[in-house]
This record gives C-alpha cells, structure tokens and sequence, in this order.
C-alpha cells in the first residue's frame, strides 16, 4: 500500500496527482526548481524539495536528484505526471532499483513504446495499420512528409516539409528542437495525411491481464502540432468505427503486455481510415474530458493498479454526455503564437463546479497550475490551465465553455483565450467539421473578441472615467466637488493610451453635476493609425448617446442610449485592465511628458520574448535576403526562429549562443543592401 507519493513533475499535474492523494489518504512530496519555490504546486504537498537550478535539464530531467528526495523524505513511490520522465524507461527501472513503487507500466513496455521508430515497426507486424515511414530523411521519396522526434510527444519536433529543398532545414531544426526538449535527437519522416483527424482511445490495463478502453478523444484543434482543445465522444466516429479503433487499442496493448494507463494515438482519415500513430505511456493532458464521460478517477485508478489491484469492471464504461477541454496557454496566436512571459496580475475563470477531480454534475471544471500573483517564467512550457465544460449533448458543452472563458479575467499576460472562444463557437467546430487543418482555413478565429469600434470607444472611455475616480478617491479637496470638475468647463480632461492599434487620446468634458457632456476616442495620429484595425477614429459625434451611471476606480456603469453596459476595471501601475460583455483589453497610460529614450538604430532587431541564444547563423559583412533565418532563440522548450525582415548586410551581431537576453534587447543590426 502506497504511504507516501513523491510527483516528479510540476504545475497542474502536480497539483492534480496531489487533489486524488488527499481524496485517498496518501501523503504527498513535490520537488521544485528554484524558479518554482512559490508555485501553487509546492505549497500544496504535504513535503518539498528544492532542485537547485531554473532549467528542465538541471531539475526536473534530473531522474538521480528526484529519486534522492524520495529517499530523503520517506517516499515509497513515485509518479511522473506526464512529462519526459514520465517515459524515461531508465528512470522507471531506476525507480524499482531503489526499492520505490513507479506508477505506471513497466519500464520494459515503456522502452519498447518510447521509440515511435521501433513501436510502428512492432505494431505492423501485429497487422495493426500504421503509416509509411523513412529512418533516414535522405530516402524520403514522395511528400508531403511530417518530420517527427522518435521519442517524447507534445508536438515537439515535429516540421511538416512539402518538398525537397525544404527537407534538410526541417530536419536540423527538428533535430535541435527535440534534442532540448526530450535529450534524445533522433527523428524519422512520416507520410502526411492531409486533413487528418488525430483520435485516441485511453486504455486501462491491470497487472493481470485484464484491458478496458474507455472510449475516444478527439484532438484535432491543434497549433504547432499540439493540441489546445480535445473531447470526447469524438464527432466524427461511429458506433462501429469506435468499435475498431477499441479493437485496435487493445490489440496495441496486448501486443507488448501493457498494465496501467495509457493511450493510443491514430491518425483517421478523410476516406474513414485509421493509423497507428503512437502510444504514449502515461496519463494524458487530456484525461480530463475522460474523467468526466465515465465518472472515473483516472489518477486514482493509476494508484490501485500500481498496488496490484484488478480492473473494477469487465468491459468499457457507459459515456455520459459529452465533454470539451480547453488549454489556456500565455502566448499570442496572431504573432505566431509567440510565448508570453510575466506575472498574473488576475486569474478568474467563473462558475467554476470543480477542480482537479471528475464532475458530478454538468459544469465547468478548472486544472489550473496558476493563479492570481503567479510569475510565468522562459523555462517551462505557455499552458496556464485546463478548462473543462460537460453538459449532456457536444452543443451544450461548447457553448458553456465559451460563455466561461468569454468571462474569464485573465490580466498580465496575453493568452490564446479569444482564440479558443471563437473556436468554440465557429460554425465549422459545432457542425463537427473539423480536422488539424482547422486554424489554417478559418483566420476570423483570430480575431479579438472585442472587435466593433464602438465597443473599444466605450472599454477606452470607462478606463479614462475610472482612472479619474481612482485619483479623486485619493484627492484631499472638497468632498462636494464633482470628481472631475474644472474651474475651466470648456476645457476637457484628456488621457492617452497605449492600445491594441497604438496610442488613442480619450478626451471627455463632464456639466457641473458631473454627467457627461462630451467625450471622444482617436488615434493620436489618423493618418497612420486606427483603433483596433477597424477604422480612423477622430473627434466624433456619430457615437450614440453616453450617460455615466457610476463610476468607481474598479467599475464603470455606462448607459449608451438607453441600455446598459458595465466594465469592470482592474489597474495595476500605469496598466488598465477592462472586461466586459463585450470583450477584453489592455491599455497602458501614456505619459504626458515621456522621458527621452535612446532611439534604436535603424536597422536593429530586438529579441520578441526572454530567453537563451540558441544558433547565430551569420557574422558582420554577411549579406542577406529577406525572410532569411539569422538566429535562434530558445523558450518554453521552444525553438523560435529570427528572420531578416529584408534584404541587407549584417552589419553587427550583439549576441554569441548561449547568452539570455530580455524582451527587446538588440540581437543584430541589418543595413540596407
């Protein structure tokens, strides 16, 4: 019986092992990087341990340092969560060395399943049907091909490449990408289905020989080759097509002994055709949406499987209703999905029923590895949280997912959230047509959900109006005065911001009884520039007829011709924060008399996000051409590309591999060819 469950992970998994240790009667043990010492998931566990170091390398892939904490603290096994190590068939023997319980299947399954190479070549002698595949890039003869890391997951390594020429780069990058991410750089080529379904069906296997599927997800929405929204029961499969892909599961499963929980990963068609993809070892990001169609605790049912415990039922569980899963991650899906770094001012997902554990009624269900004052650094990867919706029918949950998220405040970071709501609510997605192509054909998704001029005036006029609360609320004046009153009535009180388009001056003049007499929004210059993409804005009359109804430092209540509209205002330092119904944004208080500031020069590249150098490709005198790939920068286990933005000579590189540089800070300077 396990006394003591030391996580060799971190984040949500963490905190989510830890909620069904509780639930359970098992003490539990984190162990932490220095720059996780005030994460959520530490203060959570019962026990903790510091691994000394910020990088993955130093702490978390550190198998010899996480098996010494469990000795240390008087652990008596260990879960990997699901990360790398969660996969590591050394690890896991290293694990039963020591005397400790691994939870999870045994390492010689997971060494033979690690290696996506080896297990494809396995399972096609099992008759289970898997793509064509090449070992050796250089004898690749049709495409389009998916390069692929052998071993790890998470879309990390992964390059589709549609011709020749292209196929060497996209290997090298692979290579470099998945050798940081799993310590492994192994890659092999895959023949690419071009609209393809990813489907995966979890599995539950005791150490007895019993196998249970509990259904399929689907996990199609993806960026990158990773997934940001799953469910299940998939849309697109039938009873008998279900059937197959159970059937074929199972038969995965029995093919190399399989006891624990796993899954395995196909590929379907348009033609309603399945391949094998891979199976990963572990629990999934995604069992989630599991958890809620079964009823079952997916991470206490690992716990008793690891005791010796036999499957509680003899065949796979009735789905109830259907469920949908979103990843909130901190980057920006209209720069590339670029990464964002920094602190989490606010963190409110709202009518949340439920966190880290299966629903027992229709609600919404919130993993979170943050919260509010949370510090989200360069070395881990962008997910904030998981946020779930089940409801008795696909339709109900999507609709109740996105109205959560709609409302969610999530202030400090930019975030895919109104991405993953117009997903949600994007007629192809509710009709079922989807496949990993999605994003790419639908580019409206990534439009802000605040995104009618009118709304943006009004979000800029309620921050200039709680703005001047905020300051009168801290005046020592007369307290009969109107908060805004001037001994200059014609003159009007003017704010400008910094705004998703660029600077936008708010003017407004208020009566004597300190309701709105004026008030405009425009762009500071209108000849360059337009608020929020979607027209100039200058001095104007044409907006409909505004009252104040209240206004506070926190909330501003607007009465625009006759109907109500309240948005509510969260201020930190010169930053305004504004949600309401109709959307969220950010606005920054431009100074009134900015301090003067060295001007870069012209020419200069700036790093887009913190982190390390990883490759400089060209030197002083080099000449360029446009879109030509000069650096790389290393993030969230992520390899992000530096191109020339144009034709030219570098003329200095500032930085050598392996250097961390800041957001903003010079790399290169390009001068003209």
């Amino acid at each position: 019986m396990i006394r003591r469950l030391l996580v060799a992970s971190r984040g949500e998994i963490a905190r989510r092992i830890f909620s069904t240790c509780r639930l359970v009667g098992i003490e539990t043990v984190a162990v932490h990087s220095t720059a996780d010492t005030d994460a959520p998931f530490v203060a959570e566990a019962d026990y903790a341990v510091q691994l000394p170091g910020y990088a993955p390398s130093a702490t978390y892939l550190r198998g010899d340092l996480i098996i010494a904490a469990a000795r240390r603290t008087g652990a008596d096994a260990i879960h990997p969560g699901y990360g790398f190590l969660a996969e590591n068939a050394d690890f896991a023997a290293a694990v039963a060395d020591a005397g400790l319980t691994w939870i999870g299947p045994s390492p010689k399954v997971i060494a033979v399943m690690a290696s996506k190479i080896d297990a494809k070549a396995l399972l096609a002698e099992a008759d289970v049907p898997v793509l064509r595949a090449w070992t050796d890039p250089s004898e690749v003869d049709e495409f389009p091909v998916l390069v692929k890391a052998a071993v790890g997951g998470g879309g990390r390594g992964m390059r589709v490449v549609r011709d020749a020429e292209s196929l060497a780069e996209a290997v090298s990058s692979a290579r470099r990408e998945a050798f940081a991410a799993f310590g492994d750089n192994t890659v092999f080529c895959e023949r690419y289905v071009e609209q393809a379904r990813h489907i995966e069906v979890q599995i539950v296997a005791d150490q007895h020989g019993n196998i249970v599927t509990f259904g399929e997800r689907e996990c199609s929405i993806q960026r990158r080759h990773q997934k940001i929204l799953e469910e299940t029961p998939s849309p697109a499969v039938s009873p008998e097509l279900r059937e197959n892909l159970c059937s074929a599961a199972v038969a995965v499963a029995e093919a190399v002994g399989y006891a624990g929980i796993g899954t395995v990963e196909f590929l379907l068609s348009p033609e309603g055709e399945f391949f094998f993809l891979e199976m990963n070892t572990r629990l999934q990001v995604e069992h989630a949406v599991t958890e809620c169609v079964t009823g079952f605790d997916l991470v206490r049912m690992q716990l008793f499987l690891a005791e010796g415990g036999r499957l509680p039922l003899p065949s796979a569980p009735p789905m109830r209703g259907h469920a949908i899963e979103v990843r909130l991650c901190a980057e920006d899906p209209t720069s590339n999905w670029l990464p964002a770094t920094g602190q989490l001012h606010r963190f409110d997902v709202p009518e949340v029923t439920g966190r880290f554990r299966p629903l027992m009624q229709p609600g919404i269900r919130l993993d979170s590895g943050v919260e509010t004052g949370s510090v989200v650094g360069v070395h881990y990867d962008s997910m904030l949280a998981k946020v779930v919706a089940w409801a008795p029918t696909r339709y109900e949950a999507a609709r109740m997912l996105a109205s959560a998220l709609a409302r969610t405040k999530v202030h400090g970071l930019i975030t895919n959230r109104d991405l993953l709501v117009r997903v949600l609510r994007h007629p192809a997605f509710l009709s079922g047509q989807i496949d990993a192509g999605l994003l790419d054909r639908q580019p409206e998704v990534f439009a802000p959900l605040l995104s009618s001029v009118e709304a943006m005036r009004l979000s800029c006029l309620a921050a200039a109006l709680a703005a001047a609360a905020g300051r009168w609320s801290g005046a020592r004046v007369q307290p009969g005065i109107p908060c805004g009153w001037r001994n200059l009535p014609s003159m009007p009180q003017t704010i400008v911001y910094d705004g998703p388009a660029g600077p936008v001056e708010v003017g407004y003049r208020l009566h004597d009884s300190g309701a709105l007499a004026q008030w405009w929004v425009r762009s500071v210059d209108p000849e360059e520039l337009d608020l929020a993409g979607l027209g100039h804005v200058g001095v104007v009359d044409d907006h409909p007829p505004v009252a104040v109804v209240s206004a506070t430092p926190s909330e501003v209540v607007l009465d625009v011709a006759g109907v109500r509209l309240t948005v509510e205002v969260h201020r930190v330092g010169n930053v305004s924060y504004l949600d309401s119904v109709e959307g969220s944004v950010t606005l920054r208080e431009l100074p009134r008399f900015p301090s003067p500031e060295a001007e870069l020069e012209e020419g200069s590249l700036t790093a887009p996000l913190p982190g390390a150098v990883g490759r400089v490709l060209v030197a002083p005198g080099q000449r360029v051409g446009a879109g030509e790939l000069l650096l790389t920068l290393e993030a969230m286990k992520l390899e992000h590309p530096v191109h020339a933005p144009a034709d030219g000579v570098v003329s200095e590189v500032k930085v050598r591999p392996g250097a961390l540089v800041d957001t903003g800070a010079l790399l290169a300077i390009l001068a003209p060819a």
